[in-house]
């Protein structure tokens, strides 16, 4: 049996972040040509028109990439940032260093990709300026995307990035040992700022993303931070007088979270759905259920259980799932003395995990309560 409606994040949620990794792929590609093109290197096979029509190329590809990546982060409401908050750096109210970061770099790319196209009326020098303050891109972007990346401590993302990184010190590095210079000084004084900037790179991501607690730390807003851990609460303005048994028949509309865990077994999920009922009946329903990621999005159930009850004694009707038809829940629940079906239709926003519908609970055969 499967959960359809038991799905990830948005679908844009999924698209800033592959767009965030193509563009710093992308990016690590410009900078290394630009340095593959200020030496004017050249071959047979590789003339200095091809160099730089494919490093020109590359550029337009990361600023169209990274207009994604900004475009649907601003629509994607789940962590809140808007439109001001991708330009304006430092003013987000999600990890705003780290959001602020990115916002620079996308700044950065907005003034090169302007300037180039009024390169004429700009002037050579004032663009040849903006140019060279491009390449501070790359390394914004990828602290950006360490900072505020979800994914940055993952082996595969860490990986990217330190392929990125090491092609970027190649390029730099080869540069800095075939440029002609009669001053030593500086060649040594750039040697030396790469490796105090890799030393500063390589302890801040140990203390920072991989350190711990750094979600909490780079800034996430508490209510993001809570909101797939804390149960579903009823406000004590709604709240009427308790009562200690939950008489069926009933019915009543559903509101809550859904929260989703891995529990240690290899390739297994464990999705809590934590819910109050609304009045005339109240009370709250949870549902657990251990299964199988499906490739399309929900879970193979392999076990549940559910329990439900009125405020003053949430357990007091326990159970199981019986069935999962799409939206819809079946399930058998018993007090010790009485059984009872319960017919719940629940509909699971992807972005916020809200849940909403409704349930309804019979005596089990017809049976009265």
């Amino acid at each position: 049996m499967s959960l359809p409606l038991a799905s990830g994040p948005s679908a844009y949620w999924y698209t800033t972040r592959g767009a965030g990794v193509v563009a710093l792929l992308l990016l690590t590609a410009s900078v290394v040509m630009g340095v593959v093109d200020l030496s004017r290197w050249q071959s047979q096979r590789w003339p200095r028109f091809t160099v730089d029509a494919v490093h020109r190329t590359v550029s337009l590809l990361a600023v169209a990439v990274v207009a994604v990546h900004v475009l649907t982060t601003v629509l994607d409401t789940f962590t809140q940032i808007g439109l001001r908050d991708a330009v304006l750096p430092f003013g987000s109210s999600y990890r705003p260093i780290w959001i602020g970061a990115g916002a620079l770099a996308f700044d950065l790319l907005l003034a090169l990709a302007l300037t180039s196209v009024l390169r004429q009326r700009v002037g050579y020098r004032a663009w040849r300026a903006i140019h060279w303050s491009a390449y501070a891109c790359w390394p914004l972007a990828l602290v950006h995307g360490l900072g505020s990346g979800t994914d940055a401590s993952l082996p595969w993302m860490l990986a990217i990035s330190g392929i990125c990184l090491v092609a970027v010190l190649v390029a730099v590095g080869w540069r800095i040992a075939t440029v002609e210079s009669r001053d030593d000084g500086r060649r040594a004084l750039a040697w030396s700022a790469i490796v105090a900037g890799l030393l500063a790179l390589v302890t801040w991501v140990a203390q920072g993303p991989l350190g711990s607690n750094w979600a909490a730390r780079a800034g996430t807003p508490p209510a993001i931070l809570t909101g797939f851990s804390a149960p579903a609460t009823r406000p004590a303005s709604a709240s009427p007088a308790s009562s200690s048994t939950l008489a069926l028949p009933f019915s009543s509309k559903l509101t809550g979270r859904a929260i989703q865990r891995q529990p240690g077994t290899a390739g297994l999920v464990d999705i809590d759905i934590r819910t109050i009922l609304q009045a005339p009946t109240t009370g709250t329903l949870e549902i657990q259920i251990l299964g199988q990621p499906l490739a399309g999005g929900g879970v193979s159930m392999s076990s549940s259980k559910v329990s439900v009850g009125p405020d003053g004694a949430p357990l007091q009707y326990q159970g199981h799932l019986l069935a999962l038809h799409g939206s819809r829940l079946l399930a058998s629940v018993t007090d010790g003395q009485n059984a009872a079906r319960l017919d719940i239709q629940l509909s699971i926003d992807g972005a916020t995990q809200r849940v909403t519908g409704t349930v309804s609970a019979r005596p089990a055969n017809g049976g009265q309560s």
